[in-house]
């Protein structure tokens, strides 16, 4: 069966930049995922920025993530696949998230977002050949 992961449980509310759980995906099968970021309210003026960091041990996350999701500004549905296959050292991964406020009104930044990974088919290695065609 495949793995899925809530990498940030929908309704997950945040007001500041942090880090969700670590999760263990070393007993993935395929270490490639198709990451979905649903984005169900948010106010004006600011944006949020998602990213995946990767851990061998669940507790030193690496300062450099393993995938940088697009910059959100509004509500919706963003899809990324995050491969792992050529990072055998990572068993864990997380979210991370940094909020950043330029509007007049309320200072402080408010999203309700989720951020959902499930197990998907690896790529192939090696492109097929194609037979030449007149």
């Amino acid at each position: 069966m495949a793995m899925t992961v809530d990498l940030a449980p929908a309704g997950t509310r945040v007001e500041a930049s942090g880090d969700g759980a670590a999760h263990d995906i070393s007993g993935s099968a395929t270490r490639t995922f198709l990451l979905t970021l649903t984005i169900d309210d948010v106010i004006e003026q600011e944006s949020l920025d998602v990213s995946i960091q990767g851990s061998a041990d669940g507790a030193d996350f690496a300062k450099m993530p393993l995938l940088k999701m697009p910059q959100q500004f509004y509500r919706g549905e963003t899809r990324l696949v995050l491969d792992l296959t050529l990072k055998p050292e990572v068993k864990f991964i997380r979210a991370r998230w940094d909020l950043n406020r330029w509007g007049r009104v309320a200072p402080t930044p408010m999203f309700v977002f989720a951020l959902h990974a499930a197990e998907v088919a690896a790529f192939p290695k090696t492109a097929p050949k194609a037979a030449a065609s007149a």
